[in-house]
């Protein structure tokens, strides 16, 4: 046989190792994870580092992080971090973390297996109850300082909310929604929308304030469970990462982790 018949039967013989036995011989699970995602991920800390080290430790294997900016959609980041590779060189990893378990994204992307919730997030409004006792409507807000990250679902619903009747109130030119709470913390706002995870991580336990729905029919008050992709064809590594949250889950470890981040984990 020719060098190049050899080194195309190896990658042959490689691609016919199922994809749970390729993380377990090359000693690392490659786990994607967004950057700047408070409290998941903030530079090398947050909820999903320790996630992504128990999954990579309960397939006895070492954790390799690969961070990386969200594209423009959910479908864009599934093609370049779970099955394809981006463009600029880097993935696909082995498995992608916050990613919604949602069915319509699961038919738009046959190509992956999206599984394993382990938080149900929400848009929701905290409020300065010495200013606000009571919101029932956004009617009370109009014309008070309210502050939301612009770029962001919490951002779009509450700019358009009523024909624009916060919008000359509102502060939008905000990185997230922790920044937003922050701001209601130091008395510059009555109010802060954003994500509950955004929210909670930063007032949940302050008896000064309430988190809450926002309080319009547009809003998905169920909001939506966050979860993890891989490969369509790496069912067994899929089956072993769902096998790895049960424990963590039945552990307590994963409670354990969102209540570093000040989240009250409830399972999903």
């Amino acid at each position: 046989l020719s060098l190049g018949a050899l080194l195309g039967l190896d990658a042959a013989q490689a691609q016919d190792k199922s994809a749970l036995t390729r993380v377990r011989e090359r000693g690392r699970l490659v786990v994607g994870l967004y950057h700047d995602l408070p409290p998941f991920h903030v530079k090398g800390q947050g909820i999903e580092i320790e996630l992504a080290q128990a999954l990579a430790k309960s397939l006895g294997v070492e954790p390799s992080l690969l961070p990386f900016n969200a594209d423009e959609n959910m479908n864009d980041d599934l093609r370049n971090m779970v099955w394809k590779g981006h463009y600029l060189g880097y993935g696909p990893a082995d498995v992608l973390l916050h990613v919604p378990v949602d069915r319509p994204l699961m038919q738009d992307n046959p190509q992956v297996s999206i599984f394993g919730p382990y938080w149900r997030e929400r848009v929701v409004v905290a409020r300065d109850l010495s200013k606000l006792p009571d919101l029932d409507s956004l009617e009370p807000l109009k014309g008070q300082k309210v502050a939301v990250p612009g770029q962001s679902l919490a951002g779009w619903l509450m700019i358009g909310a009523e024909s624009g009747m916060l919008r000359d109130s509102l502060i939008t030119k905000l990185e997230n929604g922790v920044v937003a709470a922050q701001m209601l913390q130091r008395g510059e706002v009555v109010a802060a929308a954003g994500l509950r995870s955004e929210l909670e991580s930063t007032l949940r336990g302050d008896a000064r304030f309430a988190i809450a729905p926002i309080p319009m029919p547009r809003a998905p008050r169920d909001g939506w469970a966050v979860g993890m992709a891989t490969k369509k064809s790496a069912t067994d590594l899929a089956e072993a990462l769902q096998g790895a949250l049960n424990g963590l889950a039945e552990s307590g470890a994963l409670k354990a982790m969102f209540a570093k981040a000040n989240l009250d984990w409830r399972p999903v």
